[in-house]
């Protein structure tokens, strides 16, 4: 039995998940001690990193997810680098559960862009004169679950203060 046009009910009712497209939306790369920051060091630097996701609904099915990576390496209490990047891509999602929806769109997506921003990282860093910083892969459903229990904590305590 087909549907109308060909193809069998279950297949047009298959989750699709497309990326419509995807580029930097905002990079910054500082080498504000250079060139002394560029010289041998004594010790490794500290590297810090934040990842972030955010997304907008342009349509029904299209979402705009940003993924926000900020970082930056000092030692002795000085920069050697810091940089930020916005990485958004824009996904089609269809024949997904709506209770499925804010997870795929929250964990799939950004899990897709994260080895384009992590090359673009890598090569920023390179270019500002230091080796390539790679970036260790992310626990996107981990940080799914601590923006969630954050967005709980947070409506518990407005919810006490009214």
């Amino acid at each position: 039995m087909t549907n109308g046009n060909g193809t069998p009910p279950e297949a047009a009712q298959a989750p699709q998940l497309n990326v419509l497209a995807q580029y930097t939306k905002d990079l910054s790369f500082e080498n504000p001690n250079a060139p002394s920051s560029l010289q041998q060091q004594s010790q490794p630097p500290q590297i810090n990193i934040q990842i972030n996701v955010s997304a907008n609904n342009l349509s029904e099915q299209e979402f705009e997810v940003t993924l926000s990576v900020e970082g930056k390496a000092e030692t002795a209490g000085k920069i050697m680098f810091s940089f930020e990047l916005a990485y958004a891509g824009v996904f089609r999602i269809a024949n997904v559960p709506k209770e499925n929806l804010h997870p795929l769109v929250m964990i799939e997506c950004p899990r897709l862009l994260f080895p384009f921003a992590r090359e673009i990282i890598a090569t920023a860093v390179r270019d500002g004169g230091f080796p390539p910083l790679m970036l260790d892969p992310v626990d996107f459903v981990g940080l799914y679950r601590q923006n969630m229990e954050r967005q709980m904590a947070a409506q518990g305590g407005q919810a006490g203060q009214a």
